[in-house]
């Protein structure tokens, strides 16, 4: 008997959306009109009709910050047919990474998306690799007939979140 519900969330897991800190998110060679938040908010990625595209080639660089501590369990990506997203590469906890830099690092999990995955089939990713997660760089490298333009639809980050200590909260305790 599966544990995965009709929304493909699997048992215990909820989507990260929520704890997705939106202002530090960062997305390099996104188009203007085509940015970030059409695949990756509430909302907006239900919508077929918004993408995330791809500028100057079919490469995209994402940078997701969480509010709190996550343990990742899968991430879904959807897209078209033909421009949609092939090969994804996930690092956990890397920051102020670029397309200069992207290929001197290996990858917490290298996924090849298949046709089931971009109609959204959930990529069950290497658990023990996402245990500790602050932050998500996805590495959309390639796209899945070969073409200069990539669309993502829509990308949802399944997990748990950690019980974690807001460090900014707490007080000093002066001498008395």
């Amino acid at each position: 008997m599966s544990a995965e519900s009709a929304s493909g969330i699997q048992k215990n897991q909820v989507d990260l959306v929520d704890f997705i800190d939106w202002s530090g998110v960062e997305c390099l060679n996104q188009s203007t009109v085509h940015s970030f938040p059409n695949a990756l908010k509430q909302g907006y990625r239900e919508d077929d009709g918004l993408v995330l595209e791809s500028h100057a080639d079919e490469q995209l660089l994402i940078y997701i910050p969480f509010i709190q501590v996550v343990k990742l369990h899968s991430i879904v990506v959807t897209g078209p047919e033909e421009e949609g997203p092939k090969t994804v590469k996930l690092f956990a906890n890397r920051e102020h990474m670029g397309f200069s830099n992207v290929n001197d690092f290996p990858p917490s999990d290298t996924i090849i998306l298949s046709e089931d995955n971009i109609k959204g089939k959930p990529s069950i990713l290497k658990y023990v690799k996402f245990q500790n997660v602050r932050s998500l760089t996805i590495f959309i490298e390639d796209n899945q007939s070969g073409s200069e333009i990539t669309k993502a639809q829509k990308i949802a980050l399944h997990g748990t979140t950690m019980e974690t200590t807001d460090m900014k909260g707490l007080k000093k305790i002066e001498d008395h």
